[in-house]
C-alpha cells in the first residue's frame, strides 16, 4: 500500500502459475496499470496504461512493491 496508490490481485488468468495486480489510484480509484510476472525477465514488472503519468512517491512504491513479490514468489517456487 503506498502513499497514492494500492494494490489489488486480480484472479489467475487460465493456465497462469502467477499472481497479477491491479495498480488503482486511492483518490479517484482508477486503474492505472497492472503489475504481472515477465517470464523473459524471470520477475514481477510494472505495466501502465497508455496516458498515465508517475511521479517519484508512485514510481518507487510501484518498484517496492514489485521487489516484494518478486521475491515472495522466488522463495515460494525454490520450495517446491
Amino acid at each position: 500500500m503506498g502513499k497514492w496508490i494500492y494494490f489489488e490481485e486480480h484472479l489467475p488468468l487460465p493456465k497462469h502459475k502467477t499472481k497479477r495486480f491491479n495498480v488503482i489510484t486511492k483518490d479517484a480509484g482508477d486503474s492505472i496499470g497492472t503489475v504481472a510476472w515477465y517470464g523473459p525477465w524471470r520477475k514481477y514488472c510494472f505495466f501502465p496504461h497508455v496516458n498515465t503519468v508517475f511521479e517519484q512517491d508512485c514510481l518507487r512504491d510501484i518498484a517496492d512493491f514489485i521487489e516484494k513479490e518478486t521475491k515472495e514468489h522466488k522463495k515460494n517456487w525454490y520450495k517446491g
